[in-house]
């Protein structure tokens, strides 16, 4: 194999292992059931990931398909190639934490350049798009229950949950931690004794 599997190509895998379907039917799985919450997809990076799945042999087409004057829909079918790699990869990916370099880590290493009365409001700012977010997740899962998903197919979301409530606490407390003075720092480039509010 050329290249190991994307993220979003073991997505497309995972959608065909529970049936064949054309790219605009993922694709709308893929919203509907809030995969794009945790999977990257980029306008148009789902047809060509599927053209290089099926170049890979771990996909194929089962049935081309034309209703009126739309364009044709190939319908694909994952191959015993493409169970195998899914699988392997998977594994991988659920074995062996992989280094990730999130945004917000690189701010809060960097927010010493910020004052801190500054720092403060921007991480309470932050802290109602992070209740705003989990708001909206939990709409999302309550919407995919009552279309009958069962909590193994809204695990994803779930994690996501957790980890917005993580960050939630933290951005929360970080917050207090600075208005409370119990985190303080002078920002570079001011003498010291001078008022980092003036």
């Amino acid at each position: 194999m050329s290249r190991p599997l994307t993220p979003l190509g073991l997505a497309v895998l995972r959608l065909l292992h529970e049936e064949p379907m054309h790219p605009y039917e993922m694709q709308q799985r893929i919203r509907d059931h809030a995969i794009d919450r945790v999977v990257k997809v980029a306008h148009g990076s789902l047809y060509h990931t599927v053209e290089r799945l099926a170049g890979q042999g771990l996909i194929e087409p089962v049935e081309t398909t034309r209703e009126g004057r739309r364009p044709e829909r190939t319908v694909y079918a994952i191959t015993e190639q493409g169970r195998d790699e899914a699988n392997s990869r998977l594994r991988e990916f659920v074995r062996h934490p992989a280094r990730e370099y999130p945004v917000f880590a690189m701010a809060v290493s960097l927010l010493t350049m910020l004052p801190p009365d500054d720092a403060a409001l921007l991480l309470d700012r932050r802290a109602v798009a992070l209740e705003a977010d989990l708001a909206a997740h939990g709409t999302v899962v309550d919407g995919l229950i009552k279309q009958g998903l069962h909590r193994i197919q809204l695990i994803e979301v779930e994690y996501c949950n957790a980890q917005l409530r993580s960050e939630l606490e933290f951005v929360r407390a970080i917050s207090e931690d600075i208005k409370s003075g119990r985190l303080t720092w002078r920002p570079p480039g001011r003498p010291d004794g001078e008022n980092e509010n003036a």
